[in-house]
């Protein structure tokens, strides 16, 4: 193909891929169709409580979170660990993908956003799946370590402070089982990582871009594992222990 078409063609996606419309088409014929009542009742109890703060995008998107219930089944995943779990929209669709016997371990700093979603998690039947842990992610990964759960997850989803990412992945690195997932979100980080420091970014989302980009680079060159960032949601990186 000519070098213009394939300009042409890249700038032709590239509009149509970050087209509201586009999204607005994924969520109306695939995503709510498909929700969860439950999920759905988290995701509009979230945005009520936190629609001032803007705080409610810090739940995963449901094609996102439909993508990853889909992988939990693929995967005939039974023991996994969720570092962030804010009002619990990812952990419930982690939750009814997982077997009855199936089991995720929670980790937040914060109960409060967490009991905001527990009585829809109740009411979805799995929360006897659940298992949630009050404390910051790195001592709570290292208490993990130390109670000889090492290389017993199937799937480890991370949502919490990217500064953090690069410390967490040599830890979930021991707990991930070979052939297991990581899943870090927020890897494209409201597509900052293409922006230049010249570019007018918010401060909160400059304060976070340049440590995501470092670790998108070291991710990429990690020979531990098989890796992909995926364009779905805010971004999400897979990656397989090998």
């Amino acid at each position: 193909m000519p070098v213009c078409s394939l300009h042409c063609t890249s700038t032709m996606n590239k509009n149509i891929l970050q087209s509201p419309a586009l999204l607005k088409y994924i969520l109306e014929t695939s995503g709510y169709p498909k929700e969860h009542e439950q999920l759905k009742l988290i995701r509009e109890n979230t945005f009520k409580k936190y629609e001032r703060t803007q705080d409610h995008m810090m739940n995963v998107p449901v094609d996102e979170a439909q993508f990853i219930s889909i992988l939990l089944k693929i995967m005939n995943a039974k023991k996994t660990l969720e570092i962030g779990v804010f009002t619990g929209y990812s952990l419930l669709a982690t939750a009814l993908a997982l077997p009855p016997d199936g089991k995720v371990t929670a980790i937040d700093v914060d109960r409060e956003a967490y009991e905001l979603g527990l009585p829809f998690i109740q009411k979805a039947g799995v929360e006897h799946k659940i298992d949630f842990i009050l404390g910051d992610g790195l001592s709570a990964l290292n208490d993990l370590i130390d109670g000889k759960q090492e290389e017993s997850f199937d799937y480890i989803f991370v949502d919490a402070d990217k500064e953090e990412y690069m410390k967490y992945h040599d830890l979930l690195l021991k707990l991930v089982k070979k052939g297991g997932i990581i899943a870090y979100d927020n890897t494209l980080w409201y597509g900052s990582v293409v922006m230049s420091e010249d570019d007018d970014i918010d401060d909160i989302i400059r304060k976070k871009r340049k440590p995501l980009l470092e670790f998108n680079a070291f991710i990429a060159n990690d020979s531990r594992i098989e890796s992909a960032l995926l364009s779905v949601g805010d971004g999400v990186t897979l990656c397989r222990c090998v």
